[in-house]
């Protein structure tokens, strides 16, 4: 009964069109630190964890990326079926798009912050800010919920979920360390809680709680600590500064705690102005 209503609701998937020639652009994959590693396009990041045990994948980009994501995990040596694990900063279409259809490829098990669990089954639908009553991406079956500070394991790797929402009522990071022949590294994917709603805060009845949301993130956010930071979008965490195609391996060049205190002040700034409005 769910497959058929999923196959329909798939049918009516309408991916906005207007989206930035960067998103969609190749980037060639490289090594980050240790076991972490990019696989994503020019703009939309997305990464590949190595385990003993299979690899988990974070994000996908758009519908489009599906063969771009495939051709760079392969070419680092990788087989695309291994991923196990597949995991989400936002469920929005620019990171979700091709998510359902690696999970079929692949089987692996898809995990989603328990508050983005209903936009994520609905292919976006029901987005306070982007939904508009269509799916922007296919809709996916959830394998887990996941919380605040919930675990995600596989083979000797170990995530940590950290709940930040504002961007998508379940927006979220990961917090997990990887290590290489000469130390180890604690890394956060963040998810930047940027704005993406044009409304004031106090009109957007969808998600009455948004404004005490934002300020939650925006708290707990500082307080993170880390040595590498990387971000749901490449031009958050400046990557094309930090790494050049054909680049050695050089985890130090995302060791940027002055960029994450900036970037994150400057987005506060822009919730401080929006939520006097």
């Amino acid at each position: 009964m769910w497959f058929g209503a999923f196959l329909a609701s798939a049918q009516k998937v309408t991916e906005p069109k207007d989206t930035p020639p960067e998103w969609s652009k190749s980037y060639p994959p490289f090594r980050i630190a240790g076991n972490l590693y990019y696989i994503g396009t020019d703009d939309l990041a997305c990464y590949l964890i190595a385990t003993s045990k299979g690899n988990i994948l974070i994000n996908t980009g758009l519908a489009a990326s599906l063969s771009i994501i495939k051709a760079n995990v392969e070419s680092l040596g990788f087989k695309f079926n291994d991923i196990k694990i597949l995991l989400t900063t936002q469920a929005h279409y620019d990171h979700m798009g091709a998510m359902a259809a690696i999970k079929k490829l692949t089987g692996a098990r898809f995990m989603v912050d328990v508050k983005d669990l209903g936009v994520a089954e609905d292919g976006g639908r029901s987005d306070y800010a982007l939904g508009s009553g269509k799916s922007t991406y296919e809709p996916i079956k959830v394998d887990g919920v996941l919380h605040d500070g919930d675990k995600i394991r596989l083979g000797d790797m170990e995530l940590v979920m950290l709940h930040h929402p504002g961007h998508t009522k379940g927006s979220c990071s990961f917090l997990f360390n990887v290590k290489d022949a000469k130390r180890s590294y604690k890394v956060l994917i963040a998810n930047m809680p940027s704005i993406v709603t044009d409304k004031k805060f106090s009109e957007v009845a969808a998600y009455p709680e948004i404004a005490r949301d934002y300020a939650y993130t925006f708290n707990a956010m500082k307080k993170l600590s880390f040595d590498i930071w990387l971000s749901s979008h490449c031009s958050q965490f400046g990557m094309h500064a930090k790494h050049k195609p054909g680049d050695a391996y050089n985890p130090t060049a995302f060791m940027d705690r002055e960029g994450y205190d900036k970037a994150l002040s400057n987005l506060e700034a822009a919730f401080l102005k929006k939520n006097k409005r």
